[in-house]
């Protein structure tokens, strides 16, 4: 099926990537809501939502490198489909299992899409439009943390929970729809990949400066998912209301939207390696801050820098790792990235946890605020903007 409508790839890209992250968001939040009102207990909620992340952590590697050989239309409509039946189980069995069997169905439609998508944004740029590509597939992220929990939200209050199930597989339908239609003018596969090794994670570490990129792409996410997640229990501890700790929240989002706007003329004014380490001390400022203030007012501009840093941080990665690949090997380099990102989403939450509970929140911001600031500062040392465009 095609169509004799142009459409640039790139913008294509954009589109998949708004309807599979929306269909992603969404997903989350209708299945959680749909379990507690089942019944499910706090720790059922907890796995459902583990469910999520499972296929992205196992599968992010070989998704890679099966798009460097066959290319990326194919797997994206199978995710597209995959994920789609998965989220119409719980339409026609409305109980917990059917929620899990629908969790890892949404996952996996995630695992292909977050690879995917970010390996395409860099294979249609140029090294002159690249930046702004990447930061503009960024934004797609942003814009489904929006639009997918308006749309679950809007759904459950007006159709129920199992018809909303359906509009989050919907959503994935979308993706599926545009890919059938004009996927075809995505790239396919690459005949220097195919003809090359097995490649292998110790190929790709063996790259100091790939590797010290991935530590720095970790560490941002870590920094972002830790101050998200303990924010709000500052802000409860205070005894804010729940919308006071949303309007906090969301100065984070709208911040991080502005900072990757602007994230391309940037660059050009003060270059990769020093947009990067300013994105990890904004970081480390806004963790070091927080506990020092009680007033919503300024806890949400705190909250703006962290996101200002943080936003152009994380595309920043994603970019100068791409600049890295070897030709053939752009989507293995995207899903080592991803993969060393879900890990540390696995990893870090419990071993924070611990330090939350030894030593109370400050630990955590405390702690967090070096972290970041020491790679600011290794960034700052290595220059690792800087050769990393020259690869």
């Amino acid at each position: 099926m095609t169509s004799s409508i142009p459409v640039k790839p790139i913008h294509l890209n954009l589109a998949i990537g708004v309807a599979a992250f929306s269909g992603a968001t969404a997903a989350r939040m209708q299945l959680s809501l749909f379990a507690l009102s089942l019944g499910a207990q706090p720790s059922q909620v907890g796995l459902l939502f583990a469910t999520h992340f499972v296929f992205p952590l196992l599968m992010a590697w070989p998704i890679g490198v099966m798009a460097d050989r066959i290319g990326s239309r194919g797997l994206l409509m199978f995710g597209m489909a995959a994920g789609a039946i998965g989220l119409s189980i719980p339409w026609a069995f409305p109980n917990l299992y059917a929620l899990y069997a629908a969790g890892l169905m949404s996952g996996l439609a995630f695992a292909f899409s977050s690879v995917l998508i970010l390996n395409l944004a860099g294979l249609l740029s140029t090294p002159e439009n690249r930046a702004r590509n990447f930061a503009n597939t960024s934004m797609t992220g942003s814009t489904a943390n929006v639009l997918g929990p308006l749309i679950a939200g809007f759904a459950i209050d007006h159709a129920g929970q199992q018809v909303a199930s359906l509009c989050s597989a919907g959503l994935l339908v979308v993706a599926f729809v545009l890919l059938a239609v004009w996927g075809g003018v995505l790239p396919g596969g690459s005949a220097k990949r195919a003809e090359s090794k097995k490649s292998s994670l110790r190929d790709r570490l063996s790259d100091r400066t790939a590797a010290g990129i991935i530590l720095v792409s970790c560490l941002v996410q870590t920094g972002s998912d830790l101050f998200v997640f303990y924010l709000p229990i500052y802000g409860h501890s205070l005894e804010m209301s729940a919308t006071t700790i949303g309007i906090i929240l969301a100065s984070i989002f709208a911040a991080s939207f502005v900072s990757r706007l602007v994230m391309p003329q940037l660059i050009l004014r003060v270059g990769e390696r020093n947009l990067l380490a300013f994105g990890l001390f904004a970081a480390a400022a806004g963790f070091a801050l927080i506990p020092l203030f009680e007033h919503p007012v300024m806890l949400s501009l705190i909250a703006a820098g962290f996101g200002l840093g943080s936003g152009c941080a994380q595309p920043l990665t994603m970019m100068l790792l791409f600049n890295r690949a070897p030709e053939g090997r752009s989507g293995e380099t995207v899903a080592l990235r991803q993969t060393a990102n879900n890990i540390t989403r696995v990893i870090s939450p419990p071993f924070f946890g611990a330090i939350a509970a030894a030593t109370g929140l400050w630990g955590v911001f405390l702690l967090s605020a070096l972290l970041m600031g020491a790679g600011g500062w290794k960034v700052m040392g290595t220059g690792l903007g800087d050769k990393a465009g020259k690869a």
